[in-house]
């Protein structure tokens, strides 16, 4: 596959000017107290027009470009996580790269927000889901370990703590391990942490340490990447390495993807961004209920259908 222009890397909004190194740089410094971090919310939830920005002291920034990788440059295992989409809700948000300020948003499929399927035993996503801002899986190379090109967007992150999250959080998560899926022949790694705050942070630094204290948690999970869109009528996901790759090895894949959100927004000067001047919120809209069904699938993650069904 023929290297992706840059232009297309999507570098719409970030605060970052040319004179900032590549790095955090709103107001001149790197954020260090997440206290002064709000959120502009605009829009009716389960819709395409609904947006939540991010603010710094009542100026917008952008999620993906000015919150840092690492909370502490001492330590590479702590990360700051966005989180887009809390435990136990289906809507599929994430972050928006070709609009100014990158707001969470609700991805679409044709011309529709898109939900995710609840397969049995799992109900929507059984854990938070996000991503780790400032860094980016390049799709211009194949990757080492994958053989994949990158997906184009920042790295996938689930927090396995007690927290249930809300839309656009920010919160500091330990690495423990992650995955590499070949989703679509596409490098889309999922790196599974869990929240600083959380009573078993303490305890645990890699899967084999969540297993003691988890039993069954790092296999089930596992297990929800690979079939969780064949509900949908795609195919099981492969996993590359077949399993979690340690902590250790995944602290250097971010570490890289660091190095690619670098060399994306090298020389990247800022322009002037118009978002709504104050929230907006509206009530949810209706979630079609196929997306309350429970999905069942055979031994052979087949999905089963009724005889006369029309799901």
């Amino acid at each position: 596959m023929a290297a992706k222009p840059f232009l297309a890397l999507l570098l719409a909004g970030g605060a970052l000017a040319n004179s900032c190194p590549a790095i955090n740089c709103t107001e001149g410094s790197p954020i260090s107290d997440y206290t002064t971090l709000r959120l502009r919310e605009v829009g009716a939830r389960n819709t395409l027009d609904w947006r939540v920005w991010l603010l710094r002291d009542g100026r917008p920034i952008s999620f993906w470009h000015d919150v840092p990788t690492y909370p502490d440059e001492s330590n590479h295992q702590i990360v700051n996580m966005v989180v887009e989409i809390p435990r136990w809700t289906n809507g599929k948000l994430e972050i928006k790269r070709s609009e100014p300020l990158n707001p969470i948003f609700h991805d679409e499929k044709k011309d529709l927000p898109r939900f995710v399927e609840s397969v049995w035993p799992h109900k929507s996503y059984p854990f938070i889901y996000g991503s780790v801002p400032q860094t980016w899986e390049s799709p211009n190379f194949k990757h080492n370990f994958t053989n994949y090109e990158g997906d184009n967007d920042p790295v996938d992150i689930i927090d396995i703590g007690n927290d249930p999250g809300y839309v656009g959080q920010v919160k500091q998560v330990k690495v423990l391990g992650g995955l590499a899926l070949a989703d679509g022949e596409e490098t889309d790694w999922k790196m599974i942490s869990i929240d600083v705050n959380d009573p078993l942070a303490a305890l645990v630094n890699t899967v084999e340490d969540v297993e003691k204290y988890r039993p069954g948690l790092i296999q089930t999970y596992r297990d929800w990447f690979t079939y969780y869109k064949v509900a949908r009528g795609d195919g099981v996901i492969p996993i590359v390495g077949d399993t979690w790759q340690d902590a250790e090895f995944v602290i250097n894949v971010l570490e890289e993807s660091h190095g690619f959100w670098q060399d994306l927004v090298a020389g990247k000067a800022a322009g002037e961004f118009g978002i709504p001047k104050r929230d907006a919120k509206q009530a949810a809209a209706a979630i079609p209920e196929k997306y309350t069904w429970w999905y069942y699938l055979d031994a052979d993650y087949k999905l089963i259908e009724l005889p006369g069904s029309t799901a």
